[in-house]
């Protein structure tokens, strides 16, 4: 309590220089998009730390070590050392939208983090009623970054690797869009602290409710950001670096800043729509119940921070397990599964709600105890939603292999053995093809 305590010290000061709407309309918002700033500029810092760590565990190796105490320093020579490299700039690239992109990626990433609910109260900068569709749409103008970012370098890879980009992006952001209907048909809002209320005053993540739109929207949102095994964008063996190859020091910098955010911005917002963000059983009794409010809010910051976490150091453990997808299977599992999984996923949530409902006041059957914050079921109601939600995973594995079972994938020792050897006329062999088997 006593960390907490300069809260209101400084409130109250605030309070008697300004008047009591300019410091919670304005000075308030302003200090926690300074804090969200600094905080998320420290992770991307240190995001590339625990990355080296990580990856060097899983290698037998020790990782960053040189640079003060276990390397902890190493991101800020990095940094040093990206601010004193040359600034390049391609000739004949197209130097005001060269200049411009990075910038453009940087804001579509860090501008959503205002509808974000790290916490109650004052750990959310703003509560805006159409939050969902407020981030789909924000985070949806980071591809325009990298599609003029490739295409004003003057390079062929870097417009290979923008093309690539925008085919990626635009093909996944369906199926991240169609995997969240899912949580809002149980949540009745659009509003990211709405939808955590709903959980809490439910006592239930909707996880458990939509384990398989979590799963689609997870992996969406990893291809969004083009992190393994989804970065085809930024292919080194192909491409060099993809839409960036031509840039250095500080822009180049910013464009590795957007994409950690953009991490950051994925976790958040699937921390938020399933695995109920802030909320956390009995940290409610045990604090704001006491008359501890600050001290509960701060809990709650932890607890959505570490949820989001555990889902961060999955980015990492993915891009050190898997191979990197080739182009065809990358498109061919956004709209040949993700997308008839996700539409599957709607029909059914929308199933199980109707039964819900329908069943409500039958024989003296109770599934429904309130509307007031999100579908809020009772024992026997969350029965049935959770027994749909897995349910679903076995008909969507089902009705996904019905619809993908002619599809064959690209097998080069099968290709191999429909080429043989024949003799022309002239008694040179020719390789010529073979169309039956």
């Amino acid at each position: 309590m006593a960390i907490l305590a300069p809260l209101n010290l400084v409130n109250d000061l605030l309070l008697r220089l300004f008047s009591e709407p300019t410091v919670n309309f304005v000075i308030w918002p302003l200090i926690q998009v300074g804090l969200v700033i600094v905080i998320t500029t420290g992770w991307v810092a240190y995001a590339t730390y625990l990355e080296r760590k990580i990856s060097a565990f899983m290698q037998a190796r020790l990782g960053p070590m040189r640079v003060g105490p276990w390397g902890l320093l190493q991101p800020i020579a990095d940094g040093l050392k990206l601010l004193t490299k040359e600034d390049f700039i391609p000739e004949n690239a197209d130097r005001w939208i060269f200049f411009v992109a990075p910038y453009i990626a940087v804001v579509a990433a860090f501008v959503v983090m205002a509808v974000v609910p790290f916490g109650p109260d004052w750990a959310v900068i703003t509560d805006v009623n159409i939050g969902v569709l407020f981030v789909l749409a924000v985070s949806s103008v980071g591809v325009l970054a990298l599609i003029l970012a490739g295409w004003s370098s003057n390079s062929k890879y870097a417009l290979l690797g923008a093309l690539r980009s925008s085919a990626q992006m635009v093909s996944y952001e369906v199926s991240m869009g169609l995997a969240i209907i899912g949580a809002l048909i149980f949540a009745r809002t659009l509003s990211l602290s709405g939808v955590v209320t709903a959980q809490a005053s439910n006592s239930i993540w909707f996880f458990f409710y939509q384990p398989i739109g979590f799963f689609i929207f997870l992996i969406s949102g990893i291809a969004e950001n083009n992190r393994a095994p989804f970065d085809l964008p930024e292919a080194e063996s192909e491409l060099v670096a993809g839409f960036h190859t031509e840039y250095s020091g500080f822009r180049w910098s910013l464009f590795f800043m957007a994409e950690y955010a953009a991490m950051v911005v994925v976790t958040a917002v699937a921390t938020t729509l399933y695995l109920g963000g802030w909320y956390f059983p009995l940290v409610y009794r045990l604090t704001e119940a006491h008359g501890w409010h600050n001290l509960y809010v701060a809990i709650s910051v932890i607890v959505f921070l570490a949820k989001a976490g555990l889902l961060l150091y999955l980015y990492f453990w993915l891009r050190w397990t898997l191979p990197r997808f080739r182009y065809d299977q990358l498109m061919d599992l956004g709209w040949k599964w993700l997308l008839p999984a996700a539409l599957i996923n709607i029909v059914v949530t929308a199933l199980g709600a109707g039964v819900i409902q329908g069943l409500d006041n039958q024989a003296g059957m109770r599934t429904i105890k309130s509307l007031a914050s999100g579908l809020g079921l009772t024992a026997s109601g969350k029965v049935i939603a959770i027994v749909f939600g897995f349910g679903n995973l076995f008909l969507t594995a089902g009705i996904l292999s019905l619809i993908n079972w002619r599809a064959r994938d690209f097998n080069l020792k099968k290709q191999r053995r429909k080429i043989r050897l024949v003799d022309v006329p002239k008694g040179k062999p020719a390789v010529v093809p073979v169309t039956s088997e």
